[in-house]
């Protein structure tokens, strides 16, 4: 099946502690969301992407493309306010029959293991979502008293959530809550079950000043 990438890319630099969005930051001599591009480039040069970007935040994007001599094509869609909306919105852009991965912009460090892995599952099953387990011991906070918790039950999850098109699109329509925060569970609430494929632990969601020096050692 043809495979799309939908990129969303909104976010505001606010936990990074920077006047500049984090897509933004320059690491390695360029923007993650370049990074990020070119994690998907390297698996497959014949994907298509769709970017979806806030609108005050595209005069900037197109003044580092020019700059970094950024030629990629791709499609873009506005932001809504709220994740859900972005996806929708991209989604919007996206044919029904194909795979679309939905990826966060400052997630640089995907591996061609794991987009291969979600593409297999996908096409199989008509969706995957990329986990990596729990390293550390955790414990649940039940009122004011804590309590250890199995880690081997528990995962992290990751992006791209990938899926066949139709089957995402159908469910972004369906829903009329917008409260979710991950695709997965967008779909799993028109009843689809959900499948685990192995993610890649250097594939971190940049959120945190400390995450760009783990990012520069791994890019560079």
């Amino acid at each position: 099946m043809k495979k799309f990438v939908l990129i969303v890319a909104g976010g505001s630099g606010s936990r990074m502690k920077s006047e500049l969005p984090k897509q933004f930051i320059e690491i390695a001599g360029q923007p993650v969301l370049m990074h990020t591009f070119k994690a998907f480039q390297k698996y497959d040069s014949k994907l298509e992407f769709v970017l979806v970007l806030p609108k005050n935040q595209v005069e900037t994007w197109n003044s580092l493309c020019k700059k970094h001599q950024f030629t990629q094509e791709y499609r873009l869609a506005f932001g809504g306010e709220t994740r859900f909306q972005s996806v929708k919105n991209g989604l919007a852009l996206i044919p029904d029959d194909c795979v679309v991965f939905i990826h966060d912009g400052v997630r640089p460090m995907v591996s061609k293991e794991t987009l291969q892995n979600c593409y297999e599952m996908a096409s199989k099953k008509g969706n995957a979502l990329p986990v990596v387990s729990v390293p550390e011991s955790i414990r649940i906070l039940d009122g004011k008293v804590s309590k250890p918790v199995d880690r081997s039950k528990y995962y992290l999850v990751q992006t791209p959530q990938t899926f066949k098109s139709n089957l995402i699109k159908n469910a972004y329509q369906k829903t009329t809550k917008e409260i979710f925060t991950d695709d997965t569970t967008v779909l799993e609430q028109t009843g689809e079950t959900i499948y685990l494929v192995e993610g890649n632990r250097v594939n971190i969601k940049i959120t945190f000043p400390e995450d760009l020096i783990f990012a520069k050692a791994i890019l560079s």
